[in-house]
């Protein structure tokens, strides 16, 4: 690049891959567009966090958390980021040895795909409103600030 052009603007994505084998080539779906890559690892970190704890029952081992999770779990990978990225390798035994907080595990308030704008949500589909409604996934936008 010359010092004339300017530095083009990077967008990220976090492709989740389904570790039981599940999905075609594993991937589950591609998650984005994340603005910067602090955000998507951010975001990466967290969706694995919760897979784990969701991998983990009541008196399991670390290593049984980690079989299970390598079995039917889901893993997270920052597409495009290569030694930037965020990694689960890096930080599995961590999660596997120790529970999660909440707040380790809250993926969904970092998830692009919800974009706050004073009192209302905005979703990039607005097919996917519905979808995603539940019991499980409540989101307070007042609580879950992105600015």
């Amino acid at each position: 690049m010359s010092e004339t052009e300017a530095p083009q603007e990077q967008s990220w994505k976090v492709r989740i891959l389904d570790l039981s084998g599940g999905a075609e080539d594993n991937i589950v779906e591609e998650v984005g567009v994340f603005h910067d890559l602090a955000h998507a690892n951010a975001f990466a970190r967290a969706y694995v966090r919760d897979s784990v704890e969701r991998c983990r029952t009541p008196g399991a081992s670390a290593k049984d958390v980690l079989d299970t999770w390598t079995s039917f779990g889901e893993d997270a990978v920052v597409i495009d980021a290569e030694d930037d990225g965020w990694r689960s390798a890096n930080e599995l035994d961590d999660f596997t040895a120790t529970p999660a907080t909440p707040m380790e595990r809250d993926w969904r308030m970092l998830d692009p795909r919800r974009l706050v704008d004073g009192e209302d949500i905005l979703l990039e589909d607005e097919e996917d409103a519905g979808a995603e409604e539940d019991d499980t996934d409540t989101f307070d936008p007042g609580l879950h600030n992105l600015h």
